[in-house]
């Protein structure tokens, strides 16, 4: 996996790579991440992935990252029951 762009953001630290005729993008907060694998033929490249990083992807994003840690809570809370 060839990582092909850092993007700057004050929140997340979001990345672009390239794999086996896919890019991923990677979304990170804290201890949890969320990818996104686009096929290459489905986009014109970098400049279009760029464009699809919207604030209502990134609004999207946070929610599903506060999920995670209440669900990711919960299961440690309960690992010994």
């Amino acid at each position: 996996m060839r990582l092909i762009k850092d993007i700057e953001h004050p929140r997340y630290k979001i990345q672009v790579f390239q794999y086996n005729g896919k890019y991923i993008l990677k979304i990170e907060l804290g201890q949890f991440e969320q990818t996104y694998k686009i096929g290459e033929t489905d986009v014109m490249g970098l400049a279009e992935i760029e464009k699809m990083i919207t604030p209502e992807l990134l609004s999207n994003a946070l929610q599903r990252f506060v999920d995670m840690r209440a669900d990711w809570e919960n299961a440690f809370k309960n690992r010994y029951t």
